[in-house]
């Protein structure tokens, strides 16, 4: 007989990322390592708070 509470209980994991592949000039890339290096965050940490950064202050110029 089985008992309900001993089940094992699996759910769905939540998505927070996702795998995305880029093309990024060399020079960007350079500065990029420069920065991981110097404040011992990863690169992928770096891009991410870039990103929010651009897109949290973006504004269009309509006038073009």
């Amino acid at each position: 007989m089985k008992n309900e509470s001993n089940k094992f209980i699996i759910t769905p994991k939540p998505e927070k990322s996702v795998t995305l592949t880029i093309r990024i000039e060399a020079e960007l890339n350079n500065y990029i390592e420069e920065i991981a290096r110097k404040s011992g965050r990863s690169r992928n940490e770096l891009i991410n708070k870039a990103l929010r950064y651009a897109f949290d202050n973006i504004e269009f110029d309509e006038e073009k």
